[in-house]
């Protein structure tokens, strides 16, 4: 998944992601600590990255995400889609989510 665009693309919108057992994270007021236990990197998520994250490692399709996100910001979906599908391609990048399921071919 690469690009802004790609979680509008219908395999995309399907992703299914999970926290990978190398990955420990805690959420606090105003952020959530992400922790690459693999590499020693940590990485900050702002309040809404958190929210994000957290949609994101429930292993629910990539669109349900989208939909709840929109939803608790009061936001259009197409612009959640597009946030939640930035940040999922920059956390599966760094190794702090892994696909859920094989994808399909």
């Amino acid at each position: 998944m690469t690009g802004g665009g790609a979680a509008s693309e219908p395999a995309a919108r399907e992703l299914r992601l999970r926290v990978p057992s190398h990955v420990v994270h805690r959420t606090f007021p105003g952020q959530t600590v992400v922790l690459n236990l693999q590499t020693g990197q940590y990485h900050a998520l702002n309040e809404s990255g958190g929210t994000m994250f957290h949609l994101l490692s429930t292993g629910e399709p990539l669109a349900v995400a989208a939909s709840r996100v929109a939803h608790h910001y009061g936001i259009p979906e197409a612009i959640a889609e597009r946030d939640l599908g930035r940040l999922c391609a920059s956390l599966l990048e760094r190794g702090l989510l892994d696909s859920a399921e094989p994808a399909s071919a």
